[in-house]
């Protein structure tokens, strides 16, 4: 039997390393960064592994068969599984203007100075944060959620920073929590903490990962 989609396995693990390595390869190519790109890395993710349904895999709520499914993190909803489809439109137009006014300011293979570093990674907050708001998949949100971030990262020179599984610590959890009720600036304080101790070697990276 598969193992369960939550488990920390080792599928899970080959998964999201195979996955890293690819969307590294987007990052240095500066492919436009899509919804429709997420939607293959929660599949990829789901490779070989239980998911709760087999319809939630490489599926946003709301599409077909996900019409009425909803999502919570403890008491705080998503998005309607209805308006899921118009939250990734405004979501992906908003990143966009913002990836290409940065791809522009920051030239490829270049390594960010201090001030635009700091913007980068509030950039991977915010995504990650609206992201993790709008839970548009029926699993695997976080996931995709940080997976965004460390492409966001990689994009402009700047390390994945961001534990894919397991989640990183207390605050991280403290911020979702809040980005859940629409307030991404939590995240963008534990977002530089967490880039401080990657560089500062502080930070206890998983084997692989």
């Amino acid at each position: 039997m598969p193992p369960d989609w939550d488990a920390d396995s080792p599928e899970l693990i080959r998964n999201i390393v195979q996955l890293l390595e690819s969307i590294e390869q987007d990052a240095l190519q500066r492919n436009p960064p899509t919804v429709e790109a997420t939607r293959r890395w929660q599949s990829e993710i789901m490779q070989g592994l239980e998911a709760d349904a087999p319809k939630y895999v490489g599926a946003f709520r709301g599409e077909a068969g996900l019409e009425d499914v909803q999502v919570h993190v403890d008491w705080t909803f998503g998005v309607a599984a209805h308006a899921v489809a118009g939250a990734l439109s405004v979501f992906e137009r908003r990143l966009q203007l913002v990836v290409s006014h940065l791809d522009r300011l920051i030239a490829p293979g270049t390594e960010p100075n201090s001030d635009q570093a700091s913007v980068v990674i509030d950039l991977c907050a915010w995504a990650h944060a609206e992201w993790v708001r709008i839970h548009p998949f029926a699993n695997g949100n976080g996931r995709t959620a940080r997976l965004w971030a460390n492409s966001l990262a990689l994009r402009y020179g700047l390390p994945p920073f961001l534990n894919v599984r397991p989640r990183p610590g207390s605050d991280y959890e403290i911020a979702c929590a809040k980005a859940m009720q629409g307030d991404w600036e939590p995240t963008v304080d534990v977002f530089h903490q967490l880039l401080e101790d990657f560089l500062s070697g502080s930070y206890d990276e998983p084997d692989g990962l």
